[in-house]
């Protein structure tokens, strides 16, 4: 496909995009929630068919050389379809925010003056990978009175336009214009481009990816641009933690799902500690191929990881690989992840209440957890039914984007006749 043809496809889906947008805004609450439900209905009835096109997705993976946490993202299975149903159908139980009147105060003069939730308008979401999300975004953006236009990542095309024509034929099922959900139907990296000019119909630009994208999205779009950045995740294991907790926390943190933006990418550990849980902790790791690369302290008590380099402690694996770093106490923990960390998400385990709000208080990420896994920062467990992805910009939202993080405030004014003087 040409240039031209390629602006104007583009230029088209965000023109009819803001138009459609327009219709939303006046959709009932129980309108969109029957729309809701029906897609997950819809997905359940699919699913054979669904993962018949993502096989073609994941195979021609495969033979490109993927890494296996690659391939995990990218495949649908029967756990991810059902998945995807079950958070439609929470986001529909959700209370609606379009339209909730969020605070309202009387001024001096009798004028009563408050603040309204209302849509962003368009949204561009920008993701790699993961099919599960052309769903989980179609359906928050739809609840929140927004229209998307989706772009993934090629690997996952076919996956992509299947996901999101199940959406649009419900939404014309009820005469709602399908132009409100859109999947853009080439991995063209121009037609990229061309989308981040459109300030005009785009309010928003939503990247979910690597760290590349990011960058690429954030340098080239016009529009404001909300970032799903890396995930380098620390859990820290202080020297008054509870060993058992401590091991189950570290081990699932890395293992449960290694290939997702919340697992763990390094392990800090308490001097006073690393001795008692270090060697043990090192044969499960063992046990779930995970390849350790320990500091000179971590190698005395786990001699078979390699050195770890400068480098790792940047890393964002996605996969089955994890640094280890010995600290001297929290405040050397806190002051490696300030350094290293990407805003993400960053646990601590301990038993002293003082050190657990210390480390609240001072670590600067979108989560932060005590004594739990890193896994817990995501839409759905943290009760926001499904998300559109974990900002790690802190201007209009910081963390899990569920409905409300989908919306702005405008302000709203009663009178009785007041006029300025």
């Amino acid at each position: 496909m040409g240039e031209e043809q390629l602006k104007e496809m583009v230029f088209d889906m965000a023109k009819r995009a803001k138009i459609a947008s327009k219709d939303l805004i006046i959709l009932s609450s129980h309108t969109k929630n029957e729309v809701l439900k029906r897609v997950a209905q819809k997905l359940r009835e699919k699913k054979e068919e669904l993962k018949k096109i993502n096989e073609k997705d994941v195979n021609q993976a495969i033979i490109q050389g993927h890494t296996k946490a690659f391939i995990d993202r990218l495949t649908l299975t029967d756990k991810i379809i059902e998945g995807m149903a079950k958070g439609l159908e929470e986001v529909a139980m959700l209370p609606d925010p379009v339209g909730e009147v969020v605070k309202m105060w009387k001024r001096p003069n009798g004028l009563w003056v408050g603040k309204m939730r209302i849509p962003l308008g368009v949204i561009a979401m920008i993701y790699e990978s993961r099919p599960n999300v052309t769903i989980d975004a179609a359906g928050l953006c739809f609840k929140s009175g927004n229209a998307v236009i989706l772009r993934g990542g090629k690997e996952a095309l076919n996956s992509n336009v299947a996901l999101g024509e199940i959406f649009r034929e419900t939404l014309k099922e009820f005469n709602i214009s399908e132009d409100v959900v859109q999947v853009v139907p080439t991995p063209d990296r121009k037609l990229m481009e061309y989308m981040l000019e459109l300030e005009e119909y785009i309010d928003l630009v939503i990247p979910r990816g690597g760290e590349g994208l990011i960058r690429f999205v954030t340098e080239k779009a016009r529009m404001p641009v909300i970032k799903h950045y890396k995930g380098v995740c620390h859990v820290y294991i202080d020297e008054e933690a509870d060993i058992k907790k401590a091991k189950e926390i570290a081990i699932n943190a890395k293992c449960q799902r290694p290939g997702v933006c919340n697992a763990m990418e390094t392990l800090l550990v308490h001097k006073n500690i690393a001795e008692k849980i270090l060697p043990s902790l090192g044969e499960e790791y063992k046990k779930f191929g995970v390849e350790l690369r320990g500091c000179p302290e971590t190698l005395k008590y786990i001699p078979w990881a390699k050195p770890a380099t400068e480098e790792d402690w940047y890393a964002e694996y996605l996969d089955l690989i994890l640094a280890i770093k010995v600290v001297e106490d929290i405040d050397s923990a806190i002051e490696h992840i300030s350094k290293y960390g990407s805003n993400h998400t960053e646990a601590i385990v301990t038993e002293n209440y003082s050190k657990a709000m210390k480390f609240l208080k001072e670590v600067d990420a979108s989560v932060v957890l005590v004594n739990a896994s890193t896994r817990f920062n995501d839409g759905g467990e943290l009760g926001l039914g499904a998300e559109i992805g974990i900002s790690t910009t802190k201007m209009h939202a910081y963390g899990p984007m569920g409905l409300e993080e989908l919306t702005t405030t405008k302000f709203i004014v009663f009178g009785d006749g007041q006029i300025r003087t």
